[in-house]
């Protein structure tokens, strides 16, 4: 995952610290505890590359959000844009551009494991975006975890741990903060916590949180017109990022030359599209609400019960990606639908922890459901869909074959509106042996069962086929077998009646993905000279599936248009759930499956108790998936049904030192990671009209993390830390005959150089009061969002100034603090896959305060 090792902690987390504490600092470093080998250890004392930030870290650094801590952990980035909208990658492990039309059904599984406690929480195409409430740590675990954390931890794996309830006694604490965004809106947030002891093995625990975020991007004036789609643009032409276009014509449909030049179009009416009812400034709001409630029983010495539920939900406008041809630094963008988005989870989770004879265990189980409501303007899609002027143009202005054309076309305004529902269910039970033992090991099974049921209509207003009637044959006698729920057709899907679709739906899919995944997994640990060397072996057996069933149909399908040859499946779409049956006449899998073994041995040798060496060999996997639109392509190419695992190697050396009596931490690794079979979403107009996935290339990644952490006896209350990682990578084979990879390029989201530095200094300004000014220092460099060469952008390299300065007591806090001070555009993430660069940046210059009080 990201780099580095560990952590740039400063007088970081003490197991059990308080944030906000007014003590002076002496000098010297706190111990970090972790759990990255599910016990609890000193982060010195585990050979794993690990990266924390502890409450008291979390608390200074003013972090709350998703994008809030992993800028605070270099070689750990993000692809997508917007709140619930991201992926997280470490180590350069990725290879595309998340697109949300594709993200549920269809999307590639994560291949960095999020956890929350001790449950994992990734999801296809969209990671759950847990705020930062009441939180006791965040550890990024690198390098592939798959032993002990299962399918998705390939590059590594990202933990939020909570705080659980304490019978130590009453704690209450408040918090709120005021903001305001240059060029933007003001930004708002309160959090709130109690912990009560209710009897003497028996407390509760409860924060509630809002959080409001104000806008600052901007949906600016503009037309635009089917002029402008791929269809009127010759092959051979250069796209906005230098790819000439191939296979036939720019954009999606194979077939003559026609009508591309301002002559042939001359007789063509293009009616625009006008955004001027859309027009509004910050359009990018966002708010974040919701609670944790948890309580813990504990029936004796040796066993407890934790039980949590939480519940949240966001609410964002707009878009956070702006488009660098109209002003970047203006961060204006020009949108012709609403974009919208509601993201609602629930989870309820419950852990058994005890002794049995000398053995700990601990069972935990969880379940989440997860609501998504969103609509996505999909005009943007005019520029690569060669098929938009038929669907919105009259027959003579497509002009099949014919020059020149006449006719109209209507404005190209083009939606989404997306509904996904995920239920998730995993139980994991482990035994552990004492830690102490020479002879020590971890040992478990883990079941999981993710479905994700979507409904994505694609709407067109302008379509002909519903305003020319020629959509939407009622008696026009199709059968299940043929294409379940589809217009005009008898079946429903999983979320839509039978019939028609609702005006100006032209494409709807209508699917159930289901992903079932068995492991038992273990790893055990021998002292061969106690407190020098030590060998550590783990393996893990997984057996995965992944199904698709429901259908993929469209709204249309006149015979008259040069279709009577064609079957009725072929006309109005794909019946997954037949396709996909283990009884289809294709031959096609039933599922995706995949079983066996992946292996982890380490060799730590400590030759004092202040520095530690550790050699590491680990391997990790991805679950593979089914691709809709089988069997389709061109002459070199045909979409495959099922997309393979891919699997990674991973060759790493670390060290862990803390020297000069505890006042400077150096931490690092470097690494080879080995990538066969790397799975890659694709868009290519000259082999289908659909998004599909592949297993692409083979790929390495080269590596240098490194950390340090820095408080010096001679200067009280003084820390230094940062941390940075040098990335080389690099496809080695191309496995895709599509032209579509370069042996040689980089792999998308993949920085050669991340880093942060910053300082802390907390001095006495009483008895009673401690100040503190922190400045910190973010550097970034350059970086592509893709693999495929057609969909892929640059991001430019960036670096960010932010400062904070305070006064701490026994009971409160009050700060000031800047993000962004130099108001620079750092492109954090992007999207070129219609043809037109969509750049996420950061916030903007941001000045505000915050003040917190302890009970």
């Amino acid at each position: 995952m990201s780099v580095m090792a560990i952590l740039a902690a400063n007088p970081a987390f003490a197991q059990n610290a308080a944030a906000g504490a007014a003590a002076e600092r002496k000098g010297g470093l706190n111990v970090i505890v972790v759990t990255a080998t599910k016990r609890e250890e000193d982060l010195q004392d585990v050979p794993v590359a690990v990266q924390a930030l502890g409450e008291s870290e979390l608390n200074e650094l003013n972090v709350q959000t998703f994008d809030d801590y992993l800028t605070q952990l270099p070689n750990v980035t993000a692809g997508g844009g917007g709140p619930g909208q991201s992926t997280i990658y470490i180590r350069g492990l990725a290879s595309t551009t998340p697109n949300l039309t594709t993200a549920g059904v269809a999307g590639l599984a994560p291949n960095v494991a999020l956890y929350l406690d001790e449950q994992p929480v990734s999801q296809p195409g969209r990671n759950l975006d847990i705020y930062a409430a009441d939180l006791q740590r965040v550890e990024v675990l690198s390098g592939p975890q798959g032993t002990l954390f299962g399918a998705s931890s390939q590059a590594g794996t990202v933990r939020l741990i909570t705080n659980k309830p304490s019978l130590g006694g009453f704690d209450a604490k408040l918090s709120t903060g005021l903001s305001f965004t240059k060029g933007g809106e003001e930004n708002w947030n309160f959090e709130a916590m109690v912990n009560i002891p209710v009897a003497d093995n028996v407390a509760l625990r409860a924060v509630v949180y809002v959080d409001d975020q104000g806008g600052y991007i901007d949906n600016v004036q503009g037309t635009r017109s089917a002029r402008e789609s791929g269809r009127y643009r010759p092959e051979g032409t250069v796209r906005a990022n230098g790819v000439p276009v191939r296979g036939g014509r720019a954009g999606l449909q194979a077939g003559p030359d026609v009508a591309t030049t301002d002559a042939a179009l001359a007789g063509v009416d293009f009616i625009d599209a006008d955004n001027s009812a859309l027009v509004k400034d910050n359009f990018n709001d966002t708010r974040y609400f919701g609670f944790r409630a948890s309580g813990l029983w504990q029936f004796n010495d040796d066993w407890k019960l934790t039980l949590a539920h939480a519940r949240q939900g966001i609410r964002s406008d707009g878009v956070f990606f702006a488009d660098p041809t109209l002003d970047l630094d203006n961060l204006d963008i020009q949108r012709y639908s609403d974009d919208k988005i509601e993201d609602d989870f629930s989870n309820t989770a419950w852990t058994l922890e005890g002794r049995l004879g000398g053995l700990d265990l601990v069972y935990t189980g969880a379940y989440t459901e997860r609501e998504t409501a969103q609509r996505v303007d999909y005009s943007d899609y005019l520029f690569v869909g060669q098929y938009i002027p038929y669907y919105i143009c009259d027959s003579s202005a497509v002009a099949y074959g014919t020059t020149p054309a006449t006719g109209t076309c209507q404005a190209p305004v083009l939606g989404v509106n997306s509904r996904t529902d995920t239920e998730v269910m995993t139980h994991e039970l482990r035994v552990s042996s004492p830690a102490e033992n020479r002879f020590r090991f971890t040992a478990g099974g883990f079941y999981s069962k993710l479905e994700l049921a979507e409904l994505n209509d694609f709407n067109y207003a302008g379509s002909r086929f519903i305003n020319d009637g020629l959509g939407f044959v009622p008696n026009f006698p199709l059968t299940n077998t043929e294409v379940t729920g589809n217009v005009g057709g008898a079946g429903a899907g999983y979320f839509s009646d039978p019939g028609p679709f609702n005006t100006p739906t032209i494409f709807r899919n209508d699917i159930l993905r289901t992903d079932e995944q068995l492991g038992f997994f273990g790893e055990a640990s021998f002292d061969i000279v106690p407190d020098l060397l030590t060998v550590t072996g783990g393996l893990r057996y997984y057996d995965v599936s992944v199904d698709l069933e429901g259908s993929a149909n469209s709204s249309f399908g006149n015979r008259a248009n040069g279709n009577a040859g064609q079957t009725d499946a072929q006309i109005f779409g794909t019946n997954l759930s037949t396709q996909f049956a283990p009884d289809n006449p294709n031959g096609f899998p039933d599922a995706a499956e995949a079983d066996g073994f992946i292996f982890k041995g380490t060799v730590t040798l400590t030759p004092s108790e202040d520095v530690l060496f550790y050699a590491t060999y680990s391997e990790g996997y991805r679950p593979g998936l089914l691709n809709r639109p089988v069997g389709r392509g061109n002459a070199t190419f045909t979409v495959p049904a099922e997309v393979l695992t891919d699997d990674v190697v991973n060759y790493e050396i670390g060290w862990k030192t803390q020297l000069f009596e505890n006042q400077l931490r150096l931490n690092g690794n470097i690494f080879y990671v080995d990538i066969s079979r790397l799975q890659t979403t694709i868009l290519d107009p000259s082999i289908v009209n659909l998004f599909f996935s592949a297993n692409a290339a083979d790929a390495e990644i080269k590596g240098l993390e490194a950390d340090f952490s820095f408080a010096p006896y001679a200067v009280p209350g003084l820390t230094v830390s940062g941390a940075f990682s040098l990335l080389d990578t690099e496809i080695t084979e191309v496995l895709i005959p599509t032209g579509d990879v370069i042996e040689g390029g980089d792999l998308a989201f993949a920085p050669s150089f991340q880093g942060n530095l910053r300082a802390r200094y907390e001095f006495p300004l009483s008895n009673t009061l401690t100040g503190h000014i922190q400045p910190q220092v973010t550097h970034s460099g350059s970086s592509f969002t893709d693999i495929i060469e057609i969909n892929k952008l640059k991001l430019d390299s960036w670096t960010t100034f932010d400062l904070s300065a305070g006064v701490t007591s026994d009971s409160w806090m009050f700060e000031v603090f800047g993000k962004n001070l130099t108001d620079e555009r750092a492109q954090i993430s992007g999207n070129f896959v219609n043809d037109r660069a969509r750049i996420t940046v950061n916030r903007p210059l941001t000045i505000g305060a915050r003040v917190s009080w302890n009970y």
